[in-house]
């Protein structure tokens, strides 16, 4: 072998070397770049997650006041409840008694309180009745006189009640308003912010669970009281009617097109149109909705039905595509091996085909229900955005819905007390989400095992 040949050999075993360095540096770099990228991901969600928890979970906590409530004949100046006689009707008990508790809410309850907080207060603290009021919430007359209506025979006696602070109350106690300000910028007297403070030291004031804000409906003239109980209570009827409607049409609607429908130009538009519709924008469905179910079908405003009809239309392509690759995945073999057997075509899908499918499509149907209750602009638009301070006992009452409550929230004008509160609504919502996908990946892998 000559010089030339062996030099030559060698030329190529280092270009071959070389070629080889550059495709692992290239392989080294993608991976690197994907592990940045993965990072990057991550650390966003993370810096989302760390936001919405460090401003959500003050909210969790409320600012309650114990008082020694002393209900004073001087003050509740009524007479004594209605009792049933021998001989009297129900319907004759009933009026009486509707007559004594009328009686009852003609009374001024804010004197009862106003008394109670100055019992409480230092003897030398001069406050008039306005600003001494600031202190608890405006609906706490309502619950002392609830107390009241159900137990009459406390006319003359004390009891320990605990009443909900005020909103800048609780904002003053965990330290949302700068202290420093002028009392022109402060949302409370001065001699309130010494009232608060001392109540705060002597254990009158004190930190519990924010109950209200799940056992509440929402409230304008009380903001320390509003809740979520009805946006919640709406977001299950729409969800509801999602799952019932959405799930077996869009499961329906999949298999006959994979499985039945003749292969022509018809079906070719339908597939095209139905990946269409899964890209339109939702605002898109939430003008269809109020064109169509407001407009034509007269369906009431700001009712769970209209808005889960909207979101039905939204969900659909999502749960008809996911089934038809989840039908496409099935083996052929699976197929013939059932047709050779001499089953139907019908006894072929469902008996054979879609058991196989059923991981894949519960969950597309459980990602997809969970997308719908996340979406706020079609609901905006059919009026889910309306004030409703009541809770939706069928899906044609007025209701709002949990994303549009967060809405609603996050431009009210009192942000340091509302802002924490949009931030735990989120994180209400978060849980929700994010329970829906961790029961599809669940019910997935057990039917997995299982087939």
């Amino acid at each position: 072998m000559t010089d030339t040949t062996l030099a030559s050999a060698a030329e190529r075993r280092k270009l071959v070397r070389d070629g080889l360095n550059r495709r692992h540096a290239g392989e080294r770099l993608f991976r690197a770049f994907g592990i940045i990228a993965i990072c990057l991901a991550l650390g966003f969600v993370a810096l989302l997650f760390t936001d919405v928890l460090r401003k959500g979970i003050p909210a969790f906590t409320q600012s309650n006041i114990h008082l020694e409530v002393s209900f004073d004949p001087e003050l509740i100046k009524v007479e004594p409840a209605p009792v049933r006689v021998a001989g009297q009707s129900d319907a004759d008990f009933r009026s009486a008694r509707l007559a004594w508790e009328r009686q009852v809410a003609m009374l001024n309850w804010n004197n009862v309180i106003e008394a109670a907080l100055r019992k409480a207060a230092p003897a030398d603290l001069e406050i008039d009745s306005r600003q001494l009021l600031t202190v608890v919430e405006t609906d706490a007359r309502h619950r002392v006189r609830q107390l009241f209506v159900e137990n009459p025979d406390l006319l003359g006696k004390t009891a320990e009640v605990d009443l909900l602070a005020s909103a800048n109350a609780d904002n003053w106690v965990k330290g949302n308003i700068n202290r420093d300000l002028g009392d022109t910028q402060q949302q409370l007297p001065p001699a309130a912010r010494s009232l608060i403070d001392t109540f705060e030291a002597n254990g009158i004031i004190t930190q519990g669970f924010a109950w209200s804000l799940f056992t509440n409906v929402d409230s304008r003239s009380a903001p320390a009281s509003a809740g979520l109980l009805g946006a919640l209570m709406g977001t299950f009827w729409m969800m509801l009617i999602v799952i019932v409607l959405a799930v077996p049409l869009g499961v329906g609607s999949a298999i006959y097109l994979e499985e039945f429908a003749p292969k022509s130009r018809l079906t070719d538009l339908i597939e095209v149109n139905i990946n269409n519709l899964a890209a339109v924008p939702s605002i898109v469905f939430g003008l269809l909705g109020a064109a169509v179910f407001i407009n034509w079908f007269r369906l009431p405003l700001s009712a769970p039905l209209a808005g889960g009809l909207v979101l039905t239309l939204m969900t659909l392509p999502t749960i008809i595509i996911a089934t038809r690759a989840a039908l496409k995945g099935v083996s052929p073999a699976l197929r013939q091996a059932a047709l050779g057997m001499g089953a139907s075509k019908t006894q072929m899908v469902f008996h054979h085909v879609l058991p196989v499918t059923f991981p894949s499509i519960l969950t597309a149907t459980i990602i997809g229900v969970a997308q719908a209750m996340g979406e706020t602009a079609p609901l905006l638009l059919i009026g889910m955005n309306a004030f409703v301070a009541a809770v939706p006992a069928t899906p044609i009452e007025q209701a709002t819905a949990l994303p549009v409550q967060i809405y609603l929230w996050q431009g009210n004008e009192n942000r340091n007390f509302f802002e924490p509160r949009t931030s735990a609504a989120i994180m209400v919502l978060l849980a929700f989400m994010i329970t829906l996908n961790a029961i599809a990946i669940f019910l997935r892998s057990r039917l997995e095992k299982r087939a």
